[in-house]
């Protein structure tokens, strides 16, 4: 039988066995249910409110929220960043204090972690550095480069805000989240209930995001005990986010719409705090059933590969996306769903269809970089990939627990 830190060598990849043997029966698994909800969500979403349109010769970005305001309810179902940093304040939390426990100190701690978070990325930046001179020499427009250089980078100002709240981690594990959550509500009345200037609100880049992380060092503590935090957190958060929606003038959708005079996330607004709360509620109340639930092998398998490798399918899932439109228009004329103004029921049903495609390429993706999310293996066959919980999208499982294959 093969010992809990190394597994036979096969061709085929992460074995079902290994992941599963090599998980310690204490592990708290629902924590990486949440984690790989909150990654597929963040990619769903992308995919579903992200159009390239092709209008002679050139690509810009459009959302189909501006053309169909009804479909802002789909963005409470794919908005969910609060889940990545309520587990990532808890696991980050508990991170440290067994960092301590093993005698490392904090700049130690915080290096190793800042290093699996951004290593990835500069292969992502060096990639698309590539890409981009290749384009501008082909002749490719400068707005078109400049819109997909900006699907690349958007996503990355959440890994610089998850690494300021990981280094402040000692800090926070002390902060009650009714503190941030009072500096985004005296944030907002400045900004809409005073009429003041709009430069405030980029303080809820931190604070607003604050409220989660707070949330899960709190977790952490074992603070948030019992059904009735979860109902007080969601009943509380939806009825919040509600009246601000229906009185207060606030968008309701929880995604950024081109066009639109305010954006809940750019910076966050009060009603996306509120959000997030039901969000982080109705996580907590889930806990019991994920648990349930990923004691069957194969939900606890693909909950395992979506953690090992959360940090590449987070940074390239939008590469993949425009790897597809990009070959798409081979095709000499634009193909719904595709490279279509998303103006319609029509457009949603093509776009539908098409995210088979884009998981496709994403495999690809996955295929070619997945190397690079947890750095040079130390041993041959399968290696122990991390020790202890990461936090934010790129994080694998906690101790001991799986392995990848060496490449």
């Amino acid at each position: 039988m093969a010992s809990p830190t190394q597994a036979p060598r096969h061709r085929a990849g992460p074995p079902r066995p290994a992941l599963r043997g090599a998980t310690p029966p204490a592990r708290d698994r629902a924590v990486d249910g949440l984690r790989a909800l909150a990654v597929l969500g963040v990619v769903g979403g992308h995919w579903l409110v992200t159009a390239l349109v092709a209008d002679g010769g050139t690509v810009h970005g459009a959302s189909p929220l501006t053309h169909l305001p009804g479909l802002a309810p789909a963005s409470w179902l794919f908005q969910t960043l609060a889940l990545f940093f309520l587990v990532g304040g808890q696991v980050g939390v508990m991170s440290h204090v067994s960092a301590r426990a093993r005698g490392m100190t904090y700049g130690q701690w915080l290096r190793g972690r800042l290093v699996r978070l951004f290593r990835p990325v500069a292969v992502v930046l060096a990639v698309w550095a590539v890409v981009t001179g290749v384009l501008l020499a082909s002749g490719t427009g400068t707005g078109t480069v400049l819109t997909l250089l900006k699907l690349v980078w958007s996503p990355l100002w959440f890994l610089l805000v998850l690494a300021a709240l990981t280094a402040a981690t000692p800090l926070v594990a002390k902060v009650s989240p009714a503190w941030p959550f009072a500096v985004v509500l005296c944030v907002d009345a400045i900004r809409f209930g005073l009429d003041g200037p709009a430069w405030p609100g980029w303080v809820n880049v931190a604070a607003g995001w604050l409220v989660p992380y707070c949330l899960g060092a709190a977790w952490a503590r074992g603070r948030l005990r019992g059904r009735a935090t979860g109902l007080a957190l969601l009943a509380g958060g939806v009825l919040a986010t509600a009246l601000l929606v229906t009185f207060a003038g606030y968008p309701a959708a929880m995604v950024g719409v081109p066009g639109a005079e305010v954006s809940n996330l750019s910076p966050p607004t009060l009603a996306a705090v509120t959000f997030g709360l039901a969000q982080c509620g109705a996580a907590l109340l889930l806990l019991g059933p994920l648990r349930r639930v990923l004691q069957r092998p194969a939900a606890w398998t693909a909950v395992a590969l979506v953690n090992l490798f959360a940090m590449t399918v987070f940074l390239w899932h939008q590469t993949s996306m425009m790897a597809v439109t990009g070959a798409g228009l081979l095709a000499g004329t634009p193909l719904p769903g595709l490279h279509t103004v998303p103006d319609g029921p029509g457009w949603v049903l093509a776009r539908l269809a098409w995210l088979p495609v884009f998981g496709a390429a994403l495999l690809g993706c996955w295929a070619l970089f997945r190397r690079f999310e947890h750095g040079r293996p130390r041993s041959l066959g399968y290696t122990r990939v991390v020790r202890e919980h990461q936090t934010g999208p790129g994080t694998a499982l906690r101790r001991p627990q799986a392995f990848v294959r060496n490449t």
